[in-house]
């Protein structure tokens, strides 16, 4: 993805060509939490388990937006594998600090984007599938593992920087689509995006407390979602002022 002239780096950059990211150390500059705190682990049973149930979600979606595109059965199989991989990637994660993931509560926090979905592709309306999937899900998570990388415990950061290069190429998948497809998908992605971008918007609220034990801030987390979320917006076609918009139901909802 490309921020233009925008400092803040991209993910491609942040998680490979930057030296100081090298799981082996701590990044310079930067505060740790306490890996080991009581009060560290009980956070991280939420926040993993959210990844853990986001990957899940993320390669069921992907399988059944197959149904949907058989055309692009072959594709939409290959990047549910990938979401596979990155679940028990996480899972390992939290083995490591010797954390349980709050599997109940994570299933609960996805229940809205999740029920979205399930109606939308009942109804056959791919469009809506792929804003809530492809854009809206792989941006947030794109968002919180940009700002997870450099406050991670080691084992974690490395599986983390793996992951986001995945999760780059699965926005791009939507993006792309989407783009091919704007005419006729306009009218229905600005529906989509009124009805689901609120739900992102209470799931960051949520997750802020927990996310801050991490020393990850809601702040950082929301402004790196609205870069992703609206450069994809722009991509697919949309102008500054419709996206301004469409950002605006977040506020609205």
């Amino acid at each position: 993805m490309n921020h233009g002239s925008d400092p803040m780096p991209t993910l491609e950059t942040s998680t490979s060509a930057d030296p100081s990211l090298d799981p082996k150390g701590p990044i310079e500059g930067v505060t740790l939490p306490d890996f080991s705190a009581e009060s560290y682990k009980d956070a991280y049973s939420r926040i993993n388990a959210i990844v853990i149930e986001g990957e899940q979600e993320a390669h069921d979606n992907y399988m059944a937006l197959a149904t949907l595109l058989p055309d692009q059965a072959e594709e939409l199989g290959r990047l549910a594998r990938m979401e596979l991989k990155h679940m028990k990637g996480f899972t390992a994660c939290g083995n490591n600090l010797g954390v349980t993931a709050d599997m109940p509560f994570a299933h609960e926090f996805f229940s809205p984007l999740r029920n979205n979905f399930q109606v939308a592709l009942k109804e056959g309306k791919v469009v809506t599938c792929l804003l809530i999937q492809a854009l809206l899900i792989e941006a947030f998570a794109i968002s919180a593992y940009h700002i997870y990388i450099p406050v991670a415990d080691p084992f974690a950061r490395k599986i983390t920087e793996g992951v986001v290069k995945d999760e780059y190429t699965h926005l791009n998948y939507g993006q792309e689509w989407l783009k091919s497809h704007f005419e006729e998908s306009r009218a229905e992605l600005e529906q989509a995006n009124r009805e689901n971008l609120p739900h992102v918007r209470r799931m960051l609220d949520r997750v802020a407390a927990d996310a801050s034990v991490l020393h990850m801030e809601k702040e950082d987390l929301i402004e790196d979602f609205l870069i992703a979320y609206q450069d994809a917006l722009t991509d697919i076609g949309f102008n500054p002022r419709e996206i301004a918009r469409m950002a605006a139901a977040a506020l609205l909802g």
